[in-house]
C-alpha cells in the first residue's frame, strides 16, 4: 500500500510539501563508497576477492558464530543449509504461518513439505507449544523466523528439537544485532541466516550469510554455494552444488555496513523509543520482546486496533507525507500453500500490523511527523 494516494478519500488533506519520509533507507556514509572503488580499481569485482573473507569474519565477530559463509541473497541463505541438511521430498520442515514467504519457499524448493504453525500473541513469534502439537514422524526440522529483530523462544524450541532429534534451522533474516540473554540469535541452532537487502540493518544491496558452529557443515556449505567444487581441487565438482556465490562488491559495501553496526543499533534502539514514547496514547500495541532480548529493532512495527480500516490509516499517512508497510500476510494463505485450516493469532497480527519508518537517520522532527500522521489517521476513524 506504500504507493497509495488519497483518491478514494477526498475529504483526507493533500499530500504535505515536506519529503515523503520512507518505511527505509539504507544508511551508506561509510567506507562504502571507497570500498567499492577499490573493487572496481583492483579489477575484483565478482565472486573471489578480500572483501568476501573480511564480512564473513566480521559477521562471525558480531554473532560469536565460529564460520560465517556470504550468499548472494537472504532466500538462498535459507535454501542452502536446507539443502545441506538433507531435507527433501517426504520431509515436513515446521515453519510459522505469520512469516515472509522466503521462509516457506525454501522449504518447498527442497522437494519437503512446510508444516504451519501458530504465532504467540506478545512477540508474534513461533510458538513452541504448537510447534510440539505438529511434530509427526517425517518431520525433519523446525524453522524458527526471528520477525521485525525480535527473538524466538530458543530454549524452548531447542528443548523440542533435542527430544525430537530434529535439525533446528534459524531464519534471523531480520533481527542482525537482536540477542537473547546475551547469545546472538542465529546461533542457537544448527545455522542461523541473515539477509543483507537494501532495507535491512546492514545492506550490501542484496546479499546473505549463514552462520555455523559445526565444521564439517561449515565445509559442505561454502563447497555447495559454488557449484559443488572441490574446495582443494579446481574444476573438480564433487558434489551437486549452486552458484550462490555473493560479490566482492557487496562484500565490500556490507563490511562498510558491519564497521558502524553498533552506531546503526543505537539509531534504530533511539526511534524505536521514540514510537513507544510518543504513541503510548494511542490505542495501538508494539511487538513486545520476551524477557532476556535485545531487539535489533528492524522495522519498528504495531497493531491497530480492532475494526480499524488499516488501508485508509495507511492511505491517510501517506498523503500526509509518511509511507508505511502491512506486516506480512500469513503464508497459509497464499495461493500455493492455501490452506483451510486457522490460526487466529498470526491472523489477527497479519491484518492488523502496520510497520512504521524505521531507519537510523530519522531525525526528532521526522519521527513527530510519522507520530502525528498516525494519531490524525487513527482520529479520523475514531480510533485515537
Amino acid at each position: 500500500m506504500s504507493g497509495a494516494t488519497n483518491a478514494a478519500f477526498p475529504e483526507r488533506a493533500p499530500r504535505p510539501a515536506q519529503p515523503l519520509i520512507p518505511v527505509y533507507r539504507p544508511d551508506l556514509s561509510g567506507n562504502e563508497r571507497a570500498y567499492v572503488l577499490n573493487c572496481i580499481d583492483s579489477t575484483w569485482i565478482s565472486s573471489l576477492g578480500a572483501y568476501i573473507g573480511k564480512f564473513e569474519a566480521a559477521i562471525a565477530a558480531v554473532t560469536g558464530a565460529k564460520h560465517a559463509t556470504a550468499v548472494s541473497n537472504g532466500t538462498v541463505a535459507l535454501h542452502l543449509p536446507l539443502h545441506c541438511m538433507d531435507i527433501g521430498p517426504g520431509d515436513e520442515v515446521i515453519v510459522p504461518a505469520f512469516t515472509y514467504i522466503a521462509s516457506v519457499n525454501t522449504i518447498a524448493q527442497t522437494g519437503a513439505t512446510p508444516v504451519f504453525c501458530e504465532s504467540l500473541p506478545g512477540d508474534w513469534l513461533m510458538d513452541p507449544a504448537d510447534v510440539e502439537r505438529r511434530i509427526t514422524p517425517r518431520t525433519k526440522a523446525i524453522m524458527p523466523v526471528h520477525l521485525y529483530g525480535g527473538a524466538c523462544d530458543m530454549p524452548a524450541i531447542l528443548e523440542i528439537a533435542r527430544r525430537h532429534g530434529l535439525k533446528v534451522l534459524e531464519d534471523a533474516a531480520e533481527a542482525l544485532g537482536t540477542t537473547l540473554n546475551g547469545q546472538h540469535v542465529g546461533t542457537f541452532g544448527d545455522a542461523g541466516t541473515f539477509s543483507f537487502f537494501g532495507n535491512k540493518t546492514v545492506t550490501t544491496g542484496e546479499g546473505g550469510m549463514v552462520v555455523t558452529n559445526d565444521d564439517d557443515f561449515a565445509a559442505r556449505l561454502r563447497q555447495t554455494k559454488g557449484q559443488g567444487q572441490s574446495l582443494t581441487r579446481r574444476y573438480w565438482h564433487e558434489i551437486l552444488g549452486f552458484n550462490y556465490r555473493m560479490t566482492n562488491i557487496c562484500a565490500a559495501i556490507g563490511l562498510a555496513q558491519t564497521e558502524r553496526l553498533p552506531a546503526i543499533l543505537a539509531a534504530k534502539k533511539r526511534l524505536a523509543a521514540f514510537y513507544r514514547t510518543h504513541l503510548a496514547n494511542l490505542p495501538v500495541t508494539f511487538q513486545t520482546a520476551m524477557p532476556g532480548v535485545e531487539s535489533a529493532d528492524w522495522l519498528v512495527s504495531l497493531l491497530l486496533p480492532s475494526g480499524t480500516d488499516r488501508e485508509r490509516v495507511m492511505a491517510d499517512m501517506q498523503a500526509r507525507g509518511v509511507e508505511t508497510r502491512p506486516v506480512f500476510y500469513p503464508a497459509h494463505h497464499m495461493p500455493m500453500y492455501q490452506s483451510a485450516e486457522h490460526f487466529p493469532v498470526a491472523e489477527d497480527i497479519a491484518a492488523r500490523g502496520i510497520s512504521l519508518p524505521s531507519f537510523p537517520a530519522l531525525s526528532d522532527d521526522e519521527l513527530g511527523r510519522v507520530c502525528e500522521a498516525l494519531t490524525a489517521a487513527l482520529m479520523d476513524q475514531g480510533k485515537a
